[in-house]
C-alpha cells in the first residue's frame, strides 16, 4: 500500500521533515513548497520565511541522490507526462 501513498516536505520546521524522512521511505517523498502560499510569515526562530521548505531537505544529512529525488526524481517517476515533456524540452 505504502508504494502508492505520497507525503510532501510542505513542513514548517526542520523536526517535522526530519520525522517525515525518518518514518517514510525516500521514494513516496515529494518536494512541496508554499512560495506563493498562505504562510508569508518569517520565523521568529530562525529569521527566515515560513515558505522556504527547501532549506530543511538540504539540512538533512541524506546523500545527494536521495536529495534529487525528493527534488525532482520522485516528481518525474509519479507524473510520467510531466517527465516527457519535460524530457521533450531537454531538461
Amino acid at each position: 500500500v505504502m508504494k502508492n501513498v505520497f507525503f510532501d516536505t510542505c513542513v514548517y520546521h526542520q523536526p517535522g521533515i526530519d520525522l517525515l524522512f525518518k518514518v517514510i521511505d525516500v521514494d513516496n517523498i515529494l518536494f512541496g513548497s508554499e512560495m506563493v502560499g498562505a504562510v508569508r510569515g518569517i520565523d521568529p526562530e530562525t529569521g527566515q520565511y515560513f515558505d522556504d521548505t527547501k532549506r530543511y531537505v538540504d539540512a538533512l544529512d541524506i546523500s545527494a541522490a536521495d536529495k534529487r529525488k525528493v527534488f525532482e526524481g520522485n516528481a518525474r517517476r509519479v507524473y510520467p507526462r510531466l517527465d516527457a515533456q519535460l524530457a521533450a524540452r531537454g531538461l
